[in-house]
Parts: structure tokens; C-alpha cells; sequence
């Protein structure tokens, strides 16, 4: 029974943050695609065997399906779900129905309705997260270094107790909790710190270290570190609610730093330097999105934004199958007046599967060894 109850609190979260996450995302190919005047033949929530769908007053089939990892929009006139163009189909399809065909909209209108979806998905995490930030706030602790540990990263490049840290690569620093973020997602990476030291300001390179870490529910994860220290006295701690301007700007920051934390660390795999058990797959989300519930309903709508963003911003890769693949083809079209051959586009809707099919293996693999 124990067991049960586990694999319910794991997997009703996950379904639960995946579902509004697609959602979300196909919603975004759906409203652009009506507003276009483009027929949808379908909108799946899943894959596989239909377990209950409608059809809308438009002709549309909308359908939640058996294996719940994904979804998609079918338009009229498509072969699949990856919205491979049917000419078999198209050739039979009457002069007055095609105006409705996306294939046969302008390639611009064809643009639209592809990043629409991952511009969604981005949309939708500034949303959740801007709400929380307006809703609930938050304490902090201000970012001035108390000490530093001997022979340290931090030592090292010239870091000294009573400096505020100001900027951190660039990004505006709020709290030593913003500091803090930064330095563990720039493991053994060198960062430019700006700090205000007896009334200047004063830059310095550091090149940080590493070490694990291991959270409350045993999860051990490497992390930057710099050997700096903050004593949090309770009359230091303070709550902010920032005004709803301010809020869009910080918002606004957090989303830049995910993304560049994320592009920096998918380099860093490329290169064979990231540490590749920090790569997640179908079943380490589930594993993260039941520790989120566990600790309460806004770490979890919170975890739903960022998976929303890195979502959003992977299906905008220039790979075959995906929304960024689509749109590569697109732009060709755009620049040279006309489109790819039917041919070649096959050949990379199957070169995008193979590449799709085997990271999704990989992370499995990774998640589960």
C-alpha cells in the first residue's frame, strides 16, 4: 500500500505539470492556426489509443490519449502529427478547401503558427512566474560577503569580507540568494563579479570550483563553488513585495539567467565538460515534479514554469520534428523564394526522429542507471 501511495504522489504531480505544459504549448499552434484561417483536423493531449475526445462545432477532434507524454495538432491536409504534409491527400482535396490547408497558407502565416507554440510556453512561465513573485514575494538577505575561506576560489581572485556583490556576469544581483544561484550553476566556470568595495565599484574574474551537494530528499547534484560566506542575522532577513513594474523586470531577469544557464550547460555537454548525470529524462521530471508536491503546491507550479520555459526554448532547436526544424525549413523558403524539396524534407523528418528517439533513450537510460 506504502508503495502505491509513493508512486501516485510521483506520477498524479508529473501527469498533472505535463498535461497543462502541452496544453499550453499545442494552444498556442491552435489559436495562431484559427486565426489564419486554418482547418484542425485534431488537438491530442497524448499519444496512442483515444481514451475520450469531442468533436468542436469547427470540426475539430479534441482528445486526450493512452500514453500522456506529449501532444500535438493536426492540421487538415497532414500525414502525422509532426505535420508532415499528406500530397496524396492535398491532390484530392477540393479548390475551395485548400484556402483552409496550412500547407498552402503563405510561409509566413506557416512561421506564425509554428512559433507560436514555443512562445506560449514562454509566455506562459513569465505568467506563473510573475504571479508568484506578485502574490507570495519574498525574503532577502542582502549580497555582501561576511568572510572568505582561505586559499578559495573567492581568495584567489581578490573577493573580501564586506563586499557587496553588485552584478554577476552581467545580471543585476538583488540578494546573496541571486549571488548564491549564479555561483552553483557555474561550476568550475570562470564568472565576472562586480562588487562595491569601500564606495567603488570593482571587477573581478573568478574561476570557481565544484563540489556535491545533496538535498532533503537524498538527490546529490554538483555545484559551483567560492568560498564565501554570509551570516544571516534575523533583522537582516527582509520581505519584499516588489510593485508590479518592478516585478516585470525581475521576472523578466530570472527568465535570461535560466536560459543562459541552460545553453551554457547544454555547451558545456557538447564539449564533453558538463557532468552528464545532471540530465534529466521522463523519469527524473516525474522524480523532481513528486519532491516538488511533496513541499507544497507553489514549489510545484513553480517547477511548471521553468519545464514550460526549457520546454519552449528546446522545441525551438533547428532539429527535424521539432517546431525549430519546421521553421528552419520555412526561413529557406523565405530566403530562396521557394520550398525544400517534398524529398528532402522526409530525409530530415527522419533524421529529426532518429536524434529525438535516441536522446529521449538516452535520458531514460541515464534517469533509471
Amino acid at each position: 500500500m506504502e508503495n502505491l501511495i509513493a508512486f501516485f504522489s510521483v506520477i498524479v504531480p508529473f501527469l498533472a505539470v505535463l498535461t497543462i505544459i502541452v496544453f499550453v504549448h499545442e494552444m498556442g499552434h491552435y489559436l495562431v492556426a484559427r486565426w489564419n484561417g486554418i482547418a484542425v483536423q485534431v488537438f491530442s493531449i497524448g499519444f496512442g489509443p483515444e481514451l475520450v475526445g469531442f468533436n468542436d462545432k469547427n470540426g475539430t477532434r479534441w482528445k486526450v490519449c493512452a500514453i500522456p507524454l506529449g501532444g500535438y495538432v493536426k492540421f487538415l491536409g497532414d500525414m502525422n502529427a509532426a505535420s508532415v504534409p499528406d500530397h496524396k491527400e492535398l491532390g484530392q482535396i477540393d479548390p475551395q478547401t485548400r484556402s483552409t490547408l496550412f500547407y498552402y497558407k503563405n510561409v509566413w502565416q506557416r512561421i506564425a503558427v509554428v512559433v507560436a507554440g514555443p512562445i506560449a510556453n514562454i509566455i506562459f512561465t513569465f505568467i506563473v512566474l510573475y504571479a508568484l513573485l506578485l502574490g507570495l514575494g519574498r525574503y532577502t538577505l542582502e549580497a555582501t560577503i561576511d568572510g572568505v575561506e582561505p586559499q578559495s576560489p573567492a581568495e584567489i581572485a581578490g573577493l573580501m569580507s564586506d563586499d557587496k556583490v553588485v552584478r554577476v556576469d552581467g545580471y543585476l544581483i538583488r540578494s546573496f540568494g541571486d549571488f548564491q544561484r549564479i555561483v552553483a550553476t557555474s561550476p568550475e566556470r570562470e564568472i565576472a563579479i562586480e562588487v562595491e568595495r569601500a564606495g567603488k565599484n570593482v571587477s573581478l574574474n573568478v574561476v570557481t570550483g565544484s563540489t556535491e551537494r545533496t538535498d532533503r530528499f537524498g538527490n546529490v547534484s554538483r555545484i559551483g563553488y567560492l568560498g564565501v560566506s554570509r551570516t544571516a542575522e534575523q533583522e537582516d532577513v527582509i520581505f519584499v513585495r516588489p510593485s508590479p513594474v518592478e516585478a516585470v523586470f525581475i521576472t523578466f531577469d530570472e527568465m535570461v539567467l535560466i536560459v543562459d544557464r541552460s545553453f551554457k550547460f547544454l555547451g558545456e555537454l557538447i564539449l564533453g565538460k558538463g557532468d552528464v548525470d545532471q540530465l534529466g529524462g521522463p523519469v527524473k521530471i516525474a522524480k523532481i515534479s513528486g519532491e516538488a508536491a511533496s513541499i507544497g503546491i507553489f514549489t510545484l507550479i513553480n517547477l511548471m514554469a521553468l519545464l514550460s520555459l526549457n520546454i519552449g526554448i528546446f522545441n525551438l532547436f533547428p532539429i527535424p520534428m521539432l517546431d525549430g526544424g519546421h521553421l528552419v525549413y520555412y526561413l529557406y523558403e523565405v530566403v530562396r523564394g521557394k520550398p525544400l524539396s517534398p524529398k528532402i524534407q522526409e530525409m530530415g523528418f527522419r533524421f529529426g526522429l532518429f536524434l529525438v528517439l535516441s536522446l529521449m533513450v538516452f535520458s531514460v537510460f541515464n534517469d533509471v542507471f
